[in-house]
């Protein structure tokens, strides 16, 4: 089944390339002035677009968690597309993919489900008009305001998450001039913000033992039209969460000849929720080991020294599970949970999540 759900994703994707040829998408350009609530919603006239959320959870009981929830649109056809009188009702104009995921910390194992759809026969949707994000029966909704509170519903056999997430920050504008980039060429850029915090609580669902969780989140939403160059072939992400009430977010893009791309870049944001642009010059990543994965044989990084201008102590950090592989129909990434230390002292400092794409091939948007 997996393999079917890899052709159909690869053929749908081959459909969205030769419709860009006929109609123009819109590419993110600068400078792009964000306007809230209705950049929450979705942005049919850019080919690609996600909302992207991880976090770490605890039980009444001191079990712990980490999670994500993701909705990706990727369109087919140019926005606007109508469906013409006699055609058939399966005809799409968006593709939509979703990927869950658990780490049960306490249980040492990590749990992960992926939904697809198209927006044909309303197996998928998402709202231009207001947050809400649809993929078969995972939703997220949330209300019509700058910092919306949203709800996230997603479920499989194995497990099931129903969250209410609010931020306790606003927006936070990822990149300069309203635009995030990723190379040198025209279109190498997309609209990228983020909630850096979120106050979490709801139930979560593992096997047969359900529990009420409280907890810290992040949530990414972003979207473009033609991202990475053909020379780029992934990227390292990081989310951190200081218990001091500070965040970064870092990216490092990476290039075929094993360098890393000049438009890597971060944001630091302060207490108060104010955000500094953070060029590649301003931070450096080391891994301090890899893991090799028993499921597609991929080497992956596997814990990092992280130095960033404005943070007085290098941190390190250390993922709370070895094995945070996402093997789906989409994409194969590693996106895991991970403590964040003092690499001096030793201290906990907080938590963040790293995603690492590329490992297992090249990513593809």
């Amino acid at each position: 089944m997996r393999r079917w759900l890899a052709a159909a994703l690869a053929f749908l994707v081959l459909q969205a390339t030769i419709a860009s040829g006929a109609q123009r998408w819109q590419i993110a350009r600068a400078p792009y002035h964000f306007v809230f609530p209705r950049d929450h919603f979705a942005h049919d006239t850019y080919r690609t677009e996600w909302w992207y959320f991880t976090g770490h959870l605890h039980a009444a009981d001191g079990r712990r968690y980490g999670f994500e929830v993701t909705f990706f649109r990727i369109g087919l056809r140019p926005y606007p597309y109508r469906v013409r009188p006699g055609r058939s009702a399966w005809r799409s104009a968006q593709f939509y993919l979703a990927h869950f995921a658990i780490t049960d910390i306490t249980g040492r194992r990590f749990l992960y489900a992926e939904s697809t759809a198209r927006d044909a026969l309303g197996q998928g949707y998402a709202s231009q008009r207001r947050l809400l994000v649809r993929v078969n029966r995972w939703v997220l909704s949330g209300t019509s305001s700058l910092e919306p509170r949203m709800q996230l519903r997603a479920a499989d056999r194995a497990s099931a998450i129903d969250l209410r997430v609010v931020p306790e920050k606003p927006p936070v504008i990822e990149g300069r001039d309203g635009i995030s980039r990723k190379g040198a060429c025209a279109s190498c850029a997309s609209h990228y913000y983020s909630f850096t915090r979120l106050r979490a609580a709801g139930t979560l669902r593992i096997g047969g033992r359900t529990e009420r969780v409280t907890g810290v989140a992040w949530m990414d939403h972003e979207y473009g039209s033609d991202e990475l160059s053909p020379h780029q072939v992934g990227w390292d992400w990081f989310s951190i969460q200081l218990d001091d009430d500070r965040e970064i977010m870092l990216y490092r893009l990476r290039e075929r000849n094993g360098t890393t791309t000049p438009a890597s870049s971060g944001t630091l944001v302060s207490p108060n929720g104010r955000s500094s642009y953070l060029s590649l010059r301003d931070f450096q990543i080391a891994p301090t080991g890899y893991w090799r994965s028993p499921h597609t044989h991929a080497r992956y990084p596997s814990g990092w020294i992280v130095r960033v201008a404005g943070i007085a102590t290098p941190l390190r950090l250390v993922p709370v599970l070895k094995d945070q592989e996402l093997v789906g129909a989409g994409a194969t990434y590693w996106e895991g949970a991970v403590r964040v230390f003092d690499a001096r002292t030793g201290r906990l400092l907080g938590r963040g999540y790293v995603e690492l794409t590329g490992y297992a091939g090249k990513i593809a948007l």
